[in-house]
């Protein structure tokens, strides 16, 4: 009987609680949308009023490269002793193959059984620069240096 009345008496504090809470925001809110117009339609006027001359656009130059293309390598070199830096090179395909190949040459790891959790480890482990001639294995800390 006294948990129903305790769950009673929750339920009703929660009810006056969200019943004021929104009334008094709503007038807020009210206001500050009005004080928010006001304000930006004043100043898109002095802005416009300000700004008189129109400039032509900037035309980039015929020789300007548009845009880095990367060809990811399809397959791993070296299969479980696949670096860092090539390690970074490979398709996704080819990343989850390198994963399962290290896995594979060291069963027991902590990461054996969770490739996805070791693949996510090889990719954060090997966007350090320092790693980049380390093995993944050794990297992912599956593999003694």
């Amino acid at each position: 009987m006294k948990r129903l009345s305790m769950v009673a008496l929750a339920a009703g504090v929660m009810v006056l609680t969200l019943a004021g809470c929104s009334s008094g925001k709503s007038g807020d809110a009210g206001s500050l949308k009005q004080a928010g117009t006001t304000t930006t339609s004043a100043r898109t006027t002095s802005a416009a009023a300000t700004t008189t001359t129109i400039e032509s656009p900037v035309d980039l130059p015929a020789a300007a490269p548009t845009a880095a293309t990367v060809v990811k390598k399809t397959s791993a070199p070296n299969g479980a002793q696949t670096t860092c830096a090539d390690f970074r090179d490979l398709t996704e395909d080819a990343e989850q193959q390198v994963i399962q190949q290290v896995l594979a040459a060291h069963p027991g790891s902590f990461l054996d059984g969770s490739p996805a959790a070791a693949l996510s480890t090889a990719k954060l482990a090997c966007l350090a620069g320092t790693y980049a001639n380390t093995p993944v294995a050794v990297a992912i800390r599956v593999a003694p240096k």
